[in-house]
């Protein structure tokens, strides 16, 4: 559009019109008149576009979260406050290359929800996560992490750490890289400890690393791929130490951590004679002293248990073993059938990241947890129904209390043993508890192989202190591998890190989702679908009273969701409810499985005079993103009958 041009036009126009007689004076009031009159004002305040510079601070609503990974805008680095008085390790990861599986990954079209790759990382007690990046032979890892190098010895928080004292930091960066599918589904592809002290001989205090990363489990032979790293020391170091040096250093921490290892394994096959003397039928009894983690190393078992504290996260030894039993469940997979089960501990930040885990891995994690809440906790190996191996956690109490806890479900049950001698007529307890036999126990700091008669679990006495019932292993062999830092091959543990989910929202979003799944499904079946939001709304405080119970075992609230439904539902009508469980946010994943439960589906797809559905759902959130989600389908309709 010719502003100008119009203007100039209606100008003259005006003028011709309006002056040829008196020649008198325009004001600019009448040609502005005049310009509103053509519309000539309207058209050019469509023809301009307004831009506005919003603050960051100023911007109320939310930003809408994207669907995939195109970054349009440059990326705007975050700015971070350094303490000039501490020493930093800034870890960049510069992107990956020969991931090979990705070979023939196809280039995401914007839009497309493709699967990604997120690195996870710790180091001292500091937990940081990559921005996700599609899956590819060439992953485009774009992403600087700043690690902060501390000492642990009181009163000297506060000098700067220099070179030598870095290089007696044995802690390596533990990297494990994630690989979330198109459903979010999570796959551990890689565990990484990163050698980092190389930084400290290296000129300008930088150097650049490529890092081979091996595959997991019967994979851990196996290369997936290079991550190419950057170290650099903030601020840089004022003398950095020579090649020599800390080739010595790594060569010495790998000469003692080996000859420490190889004397345990000396101890542990004496250990292992003496109690297959005992008894030959030992040798079928799940003893087990080493475990594979997840590349493949045997690792004594008491190195996967340490006391953990939970912060502000966690209140209660309960709401610890919720929390446990909400991380989801997976078998180690196996190549080839068979039936066989792979074995794989895995290392407590691989277990976190992945939010899934097998039974092991509940169990060592929930023994830690009740360790960090000060019980005397203890993860039990044998087997329950049909000789199926399993583990489970037991806290004996000071008045000799023993108590089973279930990682898997959260569930509790007090062992009261039958004792064998007794006559018939003795009343005997009846065990409430899945398990049939067992064969050690250990924590932190102990291990027990059982060398009662019987290793049925309803026979057991723990009493740990009787030589005759329970085998020790020595205090010392344990603490000389097992105990932290004293050997390169133990990991420490990570912290605990708060949810990111937003339950309110979350629930909201999975709630609307399940009406419109619900309403296709009735329109399937030729059914109207009516939502009565008043009646969904009252299911909430059974939705509570269910993750309440699930957490305290006590029951509450029941007489008040009961009183409330009545009021809602008139005379002459019948309700129906039907609330289920679920550790995941898929909304549709949920909906199949509540369509094969015959009550489930009987709502749903409700017939009748008057019928009003209702749906209500209920996130809990949990340490590390996990959630428990309650769902509850509800109806009403009128009786005919």
């Amino acid at each position: 559009m010719d502003v100008h041009g119009r203007i100039r036009e209606v100008l003259a126009e005006t003028i011709r019109e309006e002056l040829a007689p008196e020649h008198q004076q325009l004001s600019t009031e009448d040609l502005i008149k005049a310009l509103r009159q053509r519309g000539i004002i309207d058209d050019v305040m469509k023809e301009l576009k307004f831009v506005t510079d919003v603050n960051e601070k100023e911007r109320t609503s939310a930003p809408k979260p994207s669907t995939h990974f195109v970054d349009r805008e440059p990326p705007v680095l975050k700015k971070t406050n350094i303490d000039p008085t501490r020493r930093y390790l800034y870890l960049q990861v510069l992107g990956g290359k020969a991931f090979l599986e990705h070979l023939q990954e196809p280039e995401p079209l914007p839009g497309q929800i493709c699967s990604t790759f997120t690195l996870c990382l710790h180091f001292r007690n500091q937990r940081f996560r990559s921005k996700p990046v599609p899956c590819a032979c060439e992953p485009d890892f774009h992403d600087g992490f700043l690690l902060e190098v501390h000492k642990d010895s009181l009163g000297d928080g506060s000098k700067m750490v220099d070179a030598t004292t870095m290089l007696s930091v044995c802690d390596p960066v533990h990297m494990v890289l994630i690989k979330t599918d198109t459903f979010g589904e999570t796959t551990l592809v890689a565990s990484y400890f990163l050698e980092w002290r190389s930084v400290l001989a290296a000129e300008n205090g930088i150097t650049n690393v490529a890092v081979e990363l091996l595959g997991v489990g019967t994979e851990s032979k196996v290369s997936v791929g290079v991550l190419n790293i950057r170290l650099e020391m903030y601020p840089q170091l004022n003398k950095t130490l020579s090649l020599e040096i800390t080739n010595t250093q790594f060569a010495l921490e790998r000469q003692k951590t080996a000859e420490k290892e190889r004397l345990f394994l000396v101890y542990a096959k004496q250990w292992w004679r003496e109690y297959l003397q005992i008894r030959p039928t030992h040798n079928v009894r799940l003893v087990k002293i080493f475990a594979q983690d997840e590349n493949g190393v045997n690792r004594p078992v008491c190195s996967y248990i340490r006391p953990l504290r939970a912060g502000r996260l966690l209140d209660t030894p309960r709401q610890a073993a919720r929390f446990v039993s909400v991380l989801g469940y997976e078998r180690a997979p196996v190549i080839g059938g068979g039936g066989g089960k792979q074995e794989q501990w895995c290392t407590l930040l691989a277990f976190l990241c992945r939010n899934k885990g097998d039974c092991e891995d509940h169990a060592n994690l929930l023994c830690s947890l009740l360790l960090g809440f000060g019980l005397e906790a203890f993860v039990c190996v044998g087997t329950k129904a049909k000789g199926v191996p399993h583990t489970w956690v037991m806290t004996c109490g000071t008045d000799g209390t023993i108590t089973f806890w279930e990682s898997l479900t959260g569930h509790r049950y007090i062992h009261r043993p039958i004792n064998p001698d007794d006559p018939p007529l003795v009343e005997q307890p009846k065990p409430l508890y899945p398990y049939r036999t067992i064969g050690c126990i250990f924590n932190h700091q102990k291990f027990f192989g059982n060398c009662q008669p019987s290793d049925a679990v309803e026979v057991c006495v723990f009493d740990l202190h009787d030589e005759s019932k329970w085998k020790a292993m020595s205090g010392e062999a344990i603490k000389s591998v097992c105990s932290p830092g004293t050997v390169s091959s133990v990991p420490p543990f990570p912290p605990l890190c708060a949810s990111t989910i937003d339950a309110a929202v979350t629930s909201n979003e999975i709630e609307l989702q399940l009406r419109i799944l619900v309403s296709e499904h009735r329109k399937d079946l030729g059914l109207s679908t009516v939502w009565d939001d008043h009646l969904s709304y009252l299911l909430s405080p059974a939705l509570a009273a269910y993750e309440l119970e699930r957490t305290t075992s006590i029951s509450a609230g029941n007489e008040e969701f009961q009183d409330a439904v009545r009021r809602a539902v008139p005379d002459g009508h019948t309700f129906k409810g039907f609330p289920i469980h679920f550790v995941y946010r898929n909304a549709r994943r949920a909906f199949a499985t509540c369509l094969r439960s015959p009550f489930c589906e009987e709502i749903i797809c409700c017939r009748g005079d008057q019928v009003r559905l209702a749906v209500r759902v209920r996130v809990f959130v949990y340490p590390e993103s996990a959630c428990a989600v309650w769902i509850m389908f509800a109806c009403k309709y009128r009786s005919v009958l």
